[in-house]
């Protein structure tokens, strides 16, 4: 078991941190190097991928954004931007038209300014603001700019709008909602949350906890990240030669002109993963990454 690696995608359902998550598969898996790609909130649901063995240190790597189903309830506001916090406040919702609300959300769409959530997973100080507000401190997070990739009103049906996001890593729905409702002049806060694509993979692909206590290994482990991978960096197919040479950490010419610090991915002779280089100046390939290495 100990020669494990690959991607499992979680189906995380609510109630269950991400930490709880690892931890679920540690236990199923017997191994210790296990992380996952992105924080989902404990009452969230949906994509969740999980790294298992040398695999982890392909995370980096991946695509980080992320897309999302949101149910939003206006005329509502609470201590953590969604339905697991106390009610600030209560405002009468204005009379919207789905016309209206696709007018304001315009302004969400594209490169935005976005305070996350007052308890969240964010360090202020070196510390999560989610340990502070346990601790009773009121702490806010800076502004930070994300990008809303794609922002679509699926339903309204008042007080209630549904919501699909495709956005950068570190965009909070939940703030979305919150802003959204300030935009409308009643507040606003998240009441669900369904991730549906991460790191580059989609619900399809996705295993539920029940199905992983049934099967725990290795079948489950049938993700390739190469999809993402390839989407994002250009590749480079090694030959027999150079794979042998690759596996020994040395590095590598390049016939293709590509620029300083290029991040590239390097497959193995059958047109598997063999991991992740850079070039150099020198216009040479040099390996950060191998995941067979000659030992």
């Amino acid at each position: 078991m100990a020669s494990l690696s690959g991607f499992l995608i979680l189906d995380k359902p609510a109630g269950r941190t991400s930490h709880d998550c690892v931890s679920l598969l540690r236990q199923c898996l017997g191994l210790r190097r296990i992380g996952h790609g992105g924080t989902l909130d404990p009452g969230a649901t949906g994509v969740l991928p999980m790294a298992v063995g040398n695999a982890t240190r392909l995370l980096p790597y991946l695509n980080g954004d992320k897309a999302y189903r949101g149910t939003i309830i206006l005329g509502l506001c609470t201590s953590t931007d969604d339905l697991s916090g106390a009610v600030l406040q209560q405002r009468p919702v204005p009379g919207l038209s789905a016309v209206d609300l696709e007018q304001v959300l315009a302004s969400f769409r594209g490169a935005i300014r976005q305070r996350p959530p007052a308890v969240s997973a964010v360090r202020v100080n070196g510390e999560r603001l989610y340990k502070k507000a346990r601790q009773g401190e009121v702490a806010a997070a800076p502004e930070r700019q994300v990008t809303v990739h794609a922002l679509e009103l699926c339903d309204w049906n008042p007080p209630q709008l549904t919501i699909q996001v495709r956005c950068s890593a570190g965009t909070y729905i939940r703030s979305i909602a919150r802003d959204l409702g300030e935009a409308l002049g009643c507040g606003g806060t998240l009441a669900d949350l369904r991730r549906t694509e991460a790191l580059g993979f989609d619900l399809e692909q996705t295993t539920t906890i029940p199905q992983l206590q049934a099967h725990p290994a290795p079948a489950t482990l049938v993700q390739d990240p190469r999809p993402s991978l390839l989407a994002l960096y250009p590749h480079h197919q090694l030959s027999p030669e150079e794979h042998s040479r690759w596996r020994c950490g040395q590095m590598l010419p390049m016939s293709t002109a590509l620029p300083v610090g290029q991040v590239v991915v390097a497959l193995n002779p059958t047109g598997a993963l063999a991991g992740m280089a850079i070039i150099r100046s020198s216009g040479q390939l040099q390996p950060r990454l191998v995941l067979d290495p000659r030992t």
